[in-house]
C-alpha cells in the first residue's frame, strides 16, 4: 500500500546513491543477450510491464483516473527476464519489500542525446505514486545523466535515486552504446527509509 507521507522535494537531495551494487558483468551479459546494439538512437526492451502487454491475451484493464501509482493493471515479468536470472535477483532484491512495476533496460546509442525532459510523477515528493530507480549497466566517463544541469556521477553497477520530476537530459559523447536498468516500485516505507538515510545533503 501506498504511504499518504509527503516528502517535500526540498528537503532531500535531487540524486541520491544508494547502498546497493549489483555485479556489473552478470547484468551486462545478460543485457548483451538482448542485442540492445541493434538499434537506432533509443531503444526500451521491457523487462516487465502492464499484463495485457506482456501477455495480449489478457484483458486489457479499463480506463483509470491515475494511472501514476500502478494501482490501474497487473503487472508480468516478461519472458525476457523469466530468462535472465541474475536480472530477475535484481527485481527480486526489490520487490522482497515493495510492489515493483516496470521494469526496463534502457538503450542510449553512442553519439546521441536524450533532450531535457521532465517526468512529472516521478519524485518521491509525490503522493500515490511510483519511484524510478536506475542502476547502470553498460557506460563509461563520455556518459554523463544532466539533472538540473548538474551532472550525476552513475557508474555501471552503482544504484540511485534521481527526483526525476526535475528537468533531466543524457549526453552520450561515446562511441559505445550506454545501457541503463530502470526499476519503479511503489515508495513505502522500506523505500522511503533507505533512501532518507542515505540523503548526505
Amino acid at each position: 500500500m501506498i504511504s499518504n507521507t509527503e516528502t517535500p522535494a526540498d528537503t532531500i537531495n535531487d540524486r541520491i546513491l544508494l547502498p546497493l551494487t549489483f555485479d556489473v558483468e552478470k547484468m551486462k551479459k545478460e543485457a548483451l543477450a538482448f542485442k540492445l546494439n541493434d538499434f537506432n538512437y533509443y531503444k526500451v526492451m521491457p523487462l516487465r510491464g502492464p499484463a495485457h502487454i506482456i501477455d495480449p491475451t489478457l484483458p486489457t484493464p479499463p480506463p483509470a483516473d491515475d494511472y501514476a501509482d500502478g494501482s490501474w493493471t497487473d503487472w508480468l515479468d516478461s519472458p525476457e527476464l523469466k530468462a535472465s536470472p541474475y536480472l530477475t535477483s535484481v527485481v527480486d532484491s526489490f520487490r522482497e519489500h515493495t510492489k515493483v512495476t516496470l521494469v526496463r533496460l534502457i538503450g542510449l546509442q553512442g553519439g546521441n542525446v536524450v533532450p531535457v525532459h521532465t517526468d512529472p510523477t516521478l519524485g518521491l515528493q509525490i503522493t500515490e505514486s511510483v519511484i524510478r530507480l536506475t542502476i547502470p549497466v553498460i557506460s563509461d566517463d563520455q556518459v554523463t545523466f544532466f539533472l538540473n544541469n548538474k551532472p550525476v556521477p552513475m557508474k555501471p553497477g552503482e544504484c540511485w535515486y534521481m527526483r526525476l520530476t526535475d528537468p533531466h537530459e543524457v549526453v552520450n559523447s561515446s562511441n559505445e552504446d550506454r545501457v541503463n536498468l530502470t526499476i519503479d516500485m511503489i515508495p513505502n516505507e522500506w523505500v522511503r527509509s533507505m533512501i532518507m538515510e542515505h540523503d548526505h545533503a
